[in-house]
């Protein structure tokens, strides 16, 4: 495919992802010519931040969910253990970490490659990263404050 027409083609599945958006009234800022939207979900326990982005040239769909905390130095090494365990049982999607600094990130992806994108693709890819980051962030806070061990964090996922 030429570069004019992944171009068009992902601007398209930009437009989707903008429409779906729009259709939640949620609030977003965008950067049309990077093609990427950032916004926030409240959730139970802390806000949930999103980047999307739309790679034209790989044609992908990239979505970063970053933690509002970062793990203190002292508990780094339970946190790549924490991540790796969590990260081990999805089907879609995973914990990305960084152990210079303590940062998490959900991270998910989806090829737009020869496909007909809808508004749906967006929202499950919204929604499932809501229910990982939800169901995961409060538990690597835990860890980081010691009130519980990766051991236990471990025991209670498996």
């Amino acid at each position: 495919m030429s570069g004019e027409n992944k171009r068009i083609l992902a601007e398209k599945v930009f437009n989707t992802l903008c429409s779906a958006i729009d259709k939640n009234e949620w609030q977003y800022d965008k950067k049309d010519d990077i093609l990427t939207v950032y916004f926030g979900v409240k959730s139970k326990d802390l806000p949930i931040r999103f980047v999307i982005a739309v790679d034209e040239e790989r044609e992908l769909i990239r979505l970063f969910s970053p933690f509002n905390f970062n793990m203190s130095e002292g508990k780094r090494i339970d946190g790549a253990v924490a991540v790796c365990a969590a990260s081990f049982g999805m089907y879609d999607g995973h914990f990305g970490y960084d152990i210079s600094d303590g940062s998490i990130t959900f991270k998910m992806t989806a090829s737009y490659r020869n496909s007909i994108i809808g508004e749906e693709l967006f929202l499950y890819l919204i929604f499932c990263s809501c229910s990982m980051v939800e169901k995961f962030n409060d538990q690597f806070m835990a860890i980081d404050k010691g009130i519980i061990s990766v051991e236990e964090f471990i025991a209670k996922i498996n």
